[in-house]
């Protein structure tokens, strides 16, 4: 493809792939035979440092070929160690069509992009006679705005920095000098980078900055109508996508685009859904809407410019009433009939927004400032949308009113389900591979597959991996469940290279009383003690609250001199994982985003605490909102609902004991439910991968003896 140079870049903005080399010309050539998908995944491994054969990977990297020869859907459980991210690129490479890759974080977005693909590319270049082009593709608001960056004055805020109740205007002074900054080193490297990334941007900048020289997708202006827009680098990041062999995109884009009629991700045969146990929730956040008194009257500053002052101050008012509303209106979920005051609030911003929409009229290239009034008018379009969506109060939408520790308030609203999305928009015209280490919940596959809104047909075995013997081997499902649309489906839990009997113990304190209160027990407090002091730390605590991990802290601190007491919260986690990895003397210990966040493998980390099971709250919104729907229906909802969010957020925490063939240790948790509860507890240990299974707290103290002493 040919280099262009936009008019007013600094330097020339490459036009092709990244990871592709530019040419001029293509000379014909004959096209040669397909390379078979287990010689290319030889020549990608051969590529990796220290890279070996792995039955897993091969199975599900040849399962994937064969479902896309069949158009067939298909579900991949593979285990920590197998190496599934080779797994789905190298077949995704033979696929006559683009292929997209969808990741739950940009962390890993990053890893494919960065080492992956340019390390797959140069290996399997001589067995295709090409090397592959692949390209990152994230939401508009991951790019530096041109128009916006044109538009912005250091010496000018941003209407965010005025949001009431953050104490903003007192702080505008230092705060604008810091931005200021910010901006000027922005309008600097503008004239430097290729493609406009923020993660490309180190340092980087504060939120606020760079929010300020950003533009969400539902407020640009387009390509067309914006003076900018023959040098934009979000159009030019989806020109590369369209160019390349694999596209590489996130869980909240891909999410996006399904909302909106598939218009950003650019069409493709086949989409791998990475971490696809996370999807669900995260179309069920992009569905998911909420209002602010706050946000309603920037809505107000915004449009003043465009409407009479009259039309501006009813917008205002709705926002005092909203404000009125939230004080009266306790938190929490809106059962039945919206509560007076609130559907007052809600009128008013639907009457008083509708009208300012009239007022601001159509967008045209020839107004003075297209971006400013294009946004003003999204954003009282979106107001005036979820009003209207909170006013009709249908039952298959929940909404609620929330409170955070800062006194912030909000009344939000969700789908009670996203499953019929899924199934009208995730499957159509595509074949999709979704993959996890946890999609077989309690050693099935349908609880995941019903929550991505594809069918069961029938009852099939249970595909848990069991002996280590036996999770070396795919266990093929071919029972495919079809409805009258034609979704087809099969699935593979292709097990684990680790052999879990032998690495590592699964200890539950099955003589501990039942929890009761949200903090730590005093019985489970000693439990934990003992374990630590056996070790002589080494130890990660998972806890399920806040208030339970300052407990363990306190506790650890007070009982085991010595050993170094990390808790979350107290440093960046960054820099808590540095030390904890680096001090074979420590613990570290923290909530939820511990649960997936951390990866040490070695000697670090040699024993996993777990309090309780991590079930949602009983007064989360959504999930016991779905409890409700399911007991209606004459089901449970405990074991549609919890059962399953527990069992995945149970099997996430457990795995972040064994990252490698190397590592060993136990994993302790202090809730006897796992081991007593028969109507969920061997669902639960089921989800789990093949640990050597104990109940016995001498024999578990004893091994972490045998390991310190190692």
């Amino acid at each position: 493809m040919p280099l262009t140079v936009p008019t007013g870049c600094a330097r020339p903005i490459l036009s092709y792939a990244r990871g592709s080399v530019p040419t001029v010309t293509a000379t014909p050539q004959l096209r040669r035979p397909k390379p078979e998908v287990i010689d290319l995944l030889a020549a990608a491994v051969g590529a990796v440092p220290d890279g070996a054969e792995r039955p897993g990977q091969q199975s599900m990297a040849t399962a994937i070929s064969a479902a896309v020869e069949k158009e067939e859907h298909l579900l991949v459980q593979a285990g920590t160690g197998t190496g599934k991210s080779l797994a789905y690129l190298v077949p995704s490479l033979l696929v006559d069509g683009p292929v997209v890759i969808s990741t739950a974080t940009l962390a890993l977005q990053s890893q494919l992009v960065d080492h992956d693909l340019p390390r797959l590319a140069d290996a399997v270049q001589p067995l295709l006679g090409r090397r592959p082009t692949y390209a990152v593709l994230k939401g508009r608001h991951h790019y530096l705005c041109l128009a916006r960056l044109e538009g912005t004055s250091a010496d000018e805020p941003d209407d965010g920095l005025f949001d009431v109740g953050e104490a903003r205007p007192t702080k505008w002074l230092g705060e604008a000098g810091r931005i200021g900054k910010h901006i000027e080193r922005l309008r600097g490297w503008a004239m430097e980078t290729e493609t406009g990334d923020r993660d490309e941007l180190d340092p980087g900048v504060e939120d606020s900055a760079w929010k300020m020289v950003s533009m969400p997708a539902r407020e640009c202006v387009g390509a067309q109508r914006c003076p900018y827009g023959a040098e934009c680098f979000a159009e030019a990041s989806r020109s590369r996508a369209r160019e390349a062999d694999i596209v590489v995109t996130n869980h909240s884009l891909l999410a996006v685009d399904m909302l909106t009629g598939r218009q950003i991700i650019p069409p493709h045969e086949l989409l791998v859904v990475d971490e696809a146990h996370e999807l669900a929730d995260r179309v069920s956040s992009a569905s998911q809407a909420e209002l602010t008194p706050e946000t309603l009257e920037r809505a107000a500053r915004r449009c003043r410019a465009y409407v009479d002052d009259d039309v501006a101050d009813r917008l205002m008012e709705a926002g005092d009433l909203l404000t009125v509303a939230l004080a009266e209106v306790p938190a929490g979920r809106v059962v039945g009939a919206l509560p007076t005051v609130l559907g007052e609030a809600l009128t008013l911003l639907d009457a008083g927004g509708r009208k300012a929409l009239d007022a601001i009229g159509e967008v045209r290239a020839d107004d003075s400032d297209p971006v400013r009034k294009q946004q003003a008018k999204t954003m009282i379009g979106d107001l005036v949308k979820v009003a209207q969506r909170m006013i009709a109060n249908v039952e298959h939408d929940v909404t609620w009113v929330e409170r955070d520790e800062r006194g912030r308030r909000a009344v939000v609203i969700a789908p009670l389900s996203v499953a019929g999305t899924l199934s009208s928009h995730l499957f159509s015209e595509r074949t999709v591979v979704a993959t996890s280490a946890t999609l077989a919940l309690g050693g099935q596959f349908d609880t995941v597959a019903r929550s991505l809104g594809l069918p069961i047909a029938v009852e099939r075995p249970s595909t848990a991996a069991g002996p280590a013997e036996a999770a070396r081997e795919a266990v093929v499902r071919a029972d495919a469940a079809r409805d009258t649309a034609g979704l087809a489906w099969s699935s593979l839990d292709v097990g684990s290279p680790f052999d879990y009997q032998k690495q590592g113990i699964l200890y539950v304190a099955a003589h501990l009383p039942k929890p009761q209160s949200s903090g730590l027990s005093e019985p489970a407090a000693n439990e934990m003690v003992e374990l630590v002091q056996a070790l002589g730390g080494r130890a990660l605590g998972l806890f399920s609250s806040r208030k339970a991990a300052e407990r363990a802290a306190e506790v650890l601190r007070a009982r085991t001199p010595g050993i170094t007491i990390l808790l979350q919260g107290e440093e960046s986690l960054p820099i808590l994982v540095r030390k904890f990895r680096e001090d074979r003397n420590s613990c570290l210990l923290g909530v939820m985003s511990l649960w997936q966040g951390v990866d040490v493998p070695g000697d670090a980390c040699q024993l996993v605490i777990i309090d309780r099971l991590p079930f949602p709250r009983p007064d989360e919104p959504l999930s016991a909102a779905r409890s409700d729907a399911v007991q209606s229906a004459g089901g449970s909802g405990f074991a549609a609902v919890s059962v399953p969010i527990a069992a995945v957020r149970l099997a996430q925490g457990v795995g972040r004991l064994i990252r490698s063939n190397a590592d060993k240790g136990v994993v302790a948790v202090l809730d006897s439910r796992l081991e007593r509860a028969p109507s969920y507890g061997p669902f639960l240990r089921k989800s789990l991968p093949p640990f050597w299974y104990t109940t016995k707290p001498e024999v578990v103290r004893g091994a972490l003896q045998r390991l310190a002493g190692s």
